[in-house]
């Protein structure tokens, strides 16, 4: 991949993070447009990294692109305001950025276009998400010159996590965990994995034009998961399983709180569906790019034990 120029759109998150690092580390030039500079300050020093300031739901996207070899969306949003489909917050990450970045593709010539969708992304599924995901993926297939390959992973864990951080967190403060879709399945995937996934799918030629499911090699419920991340962080919390009327209730009074809600009414639709693999599609999974998936237990204990995490600044700092 030396030979390479990668752009990559929200490059500056968690998975974008970890995608740019590995780039880096395969010898790609990689192009990072930011919002914010000071978000993107862990990637600034890496090898063939260049991090520029823009706006990219307003400003020209083709001139980033030119002579780039391929362009990557990782753009998402997990909470929007009420709209028809899907509210606005969605509307522009997950629909009109990536119309805009295949577009400036298309005008720059840059053959290749990796997207990230979601598992459960259906135009008439049940929440604004996955609405809004499914139509992402149409818009990713609007240029006939640029070669779209779309991923649609289940949660993603790995250090810096949104997911089972937060549940940790919860778990620190308070004496119970009152939870909604306890019952819900996932099937959490690790961020290495997922990296390798669009670095596997750059090399070759033959995933142009197809859709992956991203799934790790286990299964667990929401209520499992949330165990887990309180026994790993070590503050396992008894978990009181809400019926539904309560569970939306919770997340109502979370939407009304300042800032990102920590759950919503939409994210509550997005789990009346498992984020689980369909069968029917496990030919087009990370694992047939030749990537050996790692267990969750592989790697979670290990960044959400406060006991490691110190041990892991000891070693570091020679002591």
């Amino acid at each position: 991949m030396r030979e390479m120029t990668v752009v990559v759109f929200g490059g500056t998150g968690f998975i974008g993070s970890h995608l740019v690092a590995q780039l880096a580390a395969e010898g790609a030039r990689v192009v990072v447009p930011t919002r914010r500079l000071d978000r993107a300050r862990h990637l600034i020093f890496l090898p063939g990294v260049e991090v520029v300031e823009t706006e990219i739901g307003k400003d020209p996207l083709a001139p980033l692109l030119e002579g780039a070899d391929a362009a990557i969306n990782l753009v998402g949003v997990l909470y929007s305001k009420p709209g028809t489909p899907y509210g606005p917050q969605f509307a522009h990450a997950h629909v009109e950025i990536p119309r805009r970045i295949v577009a400036a593709c298309a005008a720059a010539g840059v053959p290749r276009y990796l997207h990230m969708s979601a598992l459960g992304a259906d135009r008439d599924g049940p929440s604004m998400y996955q609405r809004s995901k499914a139509e992402g993926e149409v818009q990713a297939r609007t240029e006939e010159s640029v070669a779209a390959t779309i991923f649609r992973p289940s949660v993603v864990f790995g250090p810096g996590d949104h997911f089972l951080n937060m549940f940790a967190a919860l778990q620190r403060w308070l004496p119970v965990v009152p939870l909604a879709c306890a019952g819900a399945e996932f099937q959490p995937v690790y961020v290495g994995d997922v990296a390798q996934a669009y670095i596997h799918a750059l090399r070759d030629p033959k995933t142009r034009h197809l859709v992956f499911g991203l799934g790790g090699p286990s299964m667990y419920t929401l209520a499992e998961l949330v165990r887990l991340a309180g026994r790993w962080s070590h503050h396992e919390r008894p978990i009181v399983e809400l019926p539904n009327a309560l569970g939306r209730l919770q997340a109502l009074m979370f939407e009304l709180m300042p800032g990102t809600p920590l759950m919503s009414r939409d994210n509550l639709d997005s789990m009346k569906c498992d984020n689980v693999l369909d069968p029917a599609i496990q030919a087009l999974t990370a694992a047939s790019l030749g990537i050996k998936l790692t267990a969750l237990e592989a790697v979670a204990p290990n960044y959400l034990s406060p006991h490691e995490r110190f041990d892991e600044f000891r070693a570091r700092a020679g002591r």
